[in-house]
């Protein structure tokens, strides 16, 4: 096998002078201006446009959801700011609801108003639901214990609970609109209670508890 002759081409030795070398270096080493300042407009200004949209936008649900409150049906009305006027409640309505929560008027004198016979009272024609507020209003506050009777028939198995501070702790507004709901229910034809008056009663017997029938017949 014959050795490729030392003339080849391939064999010459391919290298840079020292100059050029040299030269090199210094053009990749040299200082160049700075180019990364020179931002596209156009990037810039599309940030801004969806910024605008975006801040639109929030302005917009802010001042138009209602905080998007079901209630709210008028898309153009502004949230409240909790100064509007608050809806007047219905003694009577709430007056039943409490009549027939748990616990409470309508577990003795039934849904019905006609109570137990022998046992609850009635309420529907009573002459205590229908007569002197000042009278009502002690009862449902401090309670009734001992006999009474209603329409000509005595009840005295049982003892009325109070409704007031010593028992359920039912506010002047909460047992006027109970009163006020059995004074017009159950055929009763008796005018409506304020808390004012529950108030008034309440200052007025102090910390008296349960009421007698004949300590009820001098308050007129």
């Amino acid at each position: 096998m014959s050795l490729p002759s030392s003339s080849d081409s391939r064999f010459d030795r391919a290298a840079a002078s020292d100059d050029a070398v040299l030269s090199a270096h210094e053009q990749i080493l040299a200082p160049h201006g700075d180019d990364y300042a020179h931002y596209p407009l156009l990037p810039l200004a599309m940030l801004f446009v969806v910024s605008g949209f975006i801040l639109f936008a929030a302005t917009y649900l802010n001042r138009y959801s209602g905080h998007f409150n079901p209630t709210v049906f008028n898309e153009n009305a502004l949230p409240a700011n909790g100064s509007a006027p608050a809806m007047a409640v219905d003694p009577v309505k709430m007056g039943e609801r409490l009549f027939n929560s748990g616990g409470a008027c309508v577990t003795c004198h039934q849904a019905n108003g006609q109570g137990i016979p022998g046992v609850y009272p009635p309420l529907a024609g009573s002459e205590y639901a229908q007569g002197p507020e000042a009278r009502v209003i002690r009862i449902v506050l401090t309670g009734l214990k001992g006999p009474v009777t209603v329409e000509g028939k005595t009840f005295g198995a049982s003892v009325m609970p109070a409704f007031g501070p010593h028992q359920f702790n039912w506010s002047d507004e909460k047992i006027s609109q109970v009163l006020t709901y059995v004074r017009q229910a159950f055929g009763n034809k008796a005018g409506p209670i304020t808390p004012e008056q529950v108030a008034a009663v309440e200052q007025q017997i102090g910390d008296h508890t349960e009421w007698t029938a004949d300590e009820l017949a001098q308050v007129k």
